[in-house]
């Protein structure tokens, strides 16, 4: 059957199939906001193949969760997912986007984001879950200027 891959906002209806798809590849949960306010999702037909969120701190945001299913990858759907929350961002006035990466920095740098310090990062997006205690802190730290 062919693939007929969308993207939407999520919803809470949304969240079992977004933590089933980050467990499967040993993303964090324990800090997925109960909303979803602010997420997007992939979807195959009514099939959740891939998510990404953003957390808005002030004029920043963090860019988080992104996955996509493993049998869904290399069709670009990451970078949709990018796009759409990058778009979401510039019309919550957030101009510059920060993230925590373990294994995707050479990816995210082809989408603009560059490494940084830990230290550079704005304090209220330090105190949030994901840089305080959910992401180790050998984490790379990324930023890309939206604005």
């Amino acid at each position: 059957m062919e693939r007929q891959i969308g993207i939407k906002e999520s919803n809470s209806g949304n969240r079992q199939s977004i933590v089933t798809l980050l467990q499967s590849e040993k993303l964090p949960v324990e800090d997925l906001p109960a909303d979803l306010d602010n997420f997007f999702i992939a979807v195959d037909y009514d099939n959740v193949v891939g998510a990404v969120g953003l957390e808005k701190y002030n004029n920043c945001g963090l860019l988080r969760s992104l996955v996509v299913n493993k049998d869904y990858r290399n069709e670009k759907i990451a970078t949709k997912l990018i796009q759409h929350v990058e778009k979401k961002a510039k019309d919550l006035g957030v101009d510059c986007i920060y993230l925590l990466t373990e294994t995707a920095p050479d990816y995210f740098t082809g989408k603009g984001y560059k490494k940084i310090k830990r230290e550079e990062v704005p304090a209220d997006l330090q105190s949030s879950a994901e840089f305080s205690h959910v992401c180790p802190q050998s984490a790379i730290v990324m930023q890309k200027y939206i604005g």
